[in-house]
């Protein structure tokens, strides 16, 4: 092979690999590129405060129960939606539309507080009535026939009537006795609930029902704190809604927010007007006065 052959097969072997190295750099650049965008992508959905969630337990047909927390703050106010899942799937999406009030919105939140907000406590209940338990759904999405099954979860228990203020093994719901489970905390939800609050201690909590249309406060044989009644006179006075002192329709055995002002956790319920409506405009009022107000 003579000497010119030698020198052009070097000269096309070079070539070659100087542009396989050059291709090989770009698609790692590309790669690398994309790898990037990937993680900054997951990072921009994750760590944000205003896009941070827990998993604070689990329903009785596994399905998460799931908290959403928002600003940084060391005091905590807490919103929970959907305790009477299907039956009441307007409480959930009122938490919901809370959320993205709050995600929109995050210069609202104080800088000494934490909003966390757990959109569907009963999740099977949800499930049982709109085939979910996001956000993602619509009152064309509910099956009537479903509606009041909806209330209970999946063991067929109120967890209104779970909770350790009064309770007892059968409660009351307008004329109905309903289950109030085997023992105070007998379900899986009202114990991620009790788990979540005895470890954070939140400085307030508001739990949204329907459908009455008022704000109202708790007690279990203590008294209505002076920090409850001014959360339900601040939060009706902005809302529109009227305040009362107690809920009085019919004895209500277990009641969560009665268990939260037995350990002094000053809480309000308030009562959406009826079983299809938000009415938003009245609960960002409301929030937007409590977020006023926490700021002391």
């Amino acid at each position: 092979m003579s000497k010119k052959i030698i020198i052009g097969i070097v000269i096309v072997l070079v070539i070659v690999g100087v542009y396989f190295l050059i291709s090989s750099s770009s698609n790692k650049v590309v790669v690398n590129n994309e790898e990037v965008a990937t993680t900054t992508l997951k990072v921009e959905d994750t760590t944000p405060v205003n896009k941070e969630m827990t998993v604070i337990g689990k329903s009785v047909e596994g399905r998460d129960i799931n908290a959403y927390h928002f600003g940084t703050g060391a005091d905590e106010l807490l919103l929970v939606g959907g305790i009477h899942g299907g039956y009441e799937w307007n409480t959930a999406l009122v938490a919901y539309k809370a959320m993205d009030y709050l995600k929109a919105n995050p210069n609202l939140i104080p800088t000494n507080l934490k909003v966390t907000v757990i959109p569907v406590l009963n999740p099977d209940g949800l499930n049982k009535t709109v085939g979910t338990t996001t956000g993602n759904f619509t009152s064309a999405d509910v099956v009537a026939s479903k509606e009041v099954a909806g209330r209970f979860n999946a063991n067929t228990v109120d967890l209104n009537r779970n909770f350790d203020c009064d309770w007892q093994t059968t409660g009351t719901w307008q004329n109905k006795s309903v289950s109030g489970g085997t023992a105070a905390f007998s379900e899986p939800e009202s114990q991620a609930l009790k788990a979540y609050v005895e470890t954070n201690t939140p400085r307030a909590v508001v739990v949204y029902y329907s459908a009455a249309g008022g704000v109202y406060s708790s007690s279990c044989h203590n008294g209505v704190s002076a920090e409850t009644k001014t959360l339900t006179s601040t939060y009706a006075k902005a809302s529109g809604y009227p305040a009362s002192e107690e809920f009085d329709f019919y004895a209500i055995t277990g009641d969560m927010v009665n268990w939260l002002a037995k350990e002094n956790i000053p809480a309000i319920s308030v009562l959406l007007t009826n079983h299809e409506s938000t009415e938003w405009s009245k609960n960002q009022a409301g929030l937007d006065a409590l977020l006023k107000y926490l700021v002391k």
